[in-house]
């Protein structure tokens, strides 16, 4: 009798024990998945009912918690439809503007992607839930240094990262099956053009400080075809001296 009542305590002590993990567990669940509603607004009302209809893009946008790519201050703002400073004088693109780039590619599972301007680590963590391999540059170092930290910690590990200049690209990994640019130059940078692989497609913003067009390169017989996509407004590519190319 006495061994049963032992039993009986240690049986309680135990489910209790098992209360206190699950119940942690679900706080960190919650907490982790606390925009997933927010998220999955964002993705039906800003991406698919503009137009976005590549499955692939929708689930990567799905996927990827926009809110832990902002500065803590901005954290409920992540899922609204508009770019967000990132610091630096940097920032992450709106929801839709990420999706349509992204969807303009035409990205398949085994292809390698050249990004130019990490920022905050969004879009090349989109990207890289679409494709093989993704080679992202960032001219700023404590951005960069930052979105490799955060990408890392969410257990990326088929993103490479460089801090340089983004105008020169990265040659000893090229060509590349497509590239992104998230910073606008006012003309083509010619070590771009020349590391896209024949048949590849780069997706850049090109104009001034005031208006740019969004324009979709497919390399064809070694010639950029241009068509342009939309008017947008980036920030500008600079080089290391803080001049714009």
């Amino acid at each position: 009798m006495h061994f049963f009542t032992v039993n009986k305590k240690i049986l309680a002590f135990t489910f209790i024990i098992f209360g206190i993990i699950f119940s942690s567990f679900n706080t960190i669940k919650n907490y982790t998945d606390k925009y997933e509603k927010v998220r999955q607004r964002m993705v039906r009302n800003q991406i698919v009912s503009r137009g976005i209809k590549d499955q692939k893009v929708i689930q990567a946008m799905l996927n990827v918690k926009r809110h832990l790519f902002v500065p803590q201050n901005y954290e409920r703002m992540a899922y609204e439809d508009r770019p967000l400073s990132i610091g630096e004088g940097q920032t992450i693109s709106q929801p839709y503007i990420v999706a349509l780039m992204t969807e303009t590619l035409d990205l398949k599972k085994d292809m390698k992607v050249l990004e130019i301007g990490t920022g905050s680590g969004y879009q090349a963590a989109i990207l890289a839930e679409i494709v093989n391999k993704v080679y992202t540059i960032e001219i700023i170092e404590s951005l960069g240094v930052k979105a490799r930290q955060l990408l890392e910690s969410l257990n990326y590990d088929n993103i490479n990262f460089r801090i340089g200049d983004g105008y020169k690209g990265w040659k000893e990994h090229a060509p590349f099956d497509a590239i992104i640019v998230t910073c606008a130059p006012t003309d083509i940078p010619k070590p771009l053009e020349n590391q896209l692989k024949e048949g590849g497609k780069m997706i850049i913003p090109i104009g001034g400080s005031i208006t740019q067009d969004l324009a979709l390169f497919e390399k064809k017989n070694g010639k950029l075809i241009k068509k342009v996509v939309a008017p947008v407004r980036f920030v500008p590519m600079v080089r290391d001296d803080g001049k714009r190319y």
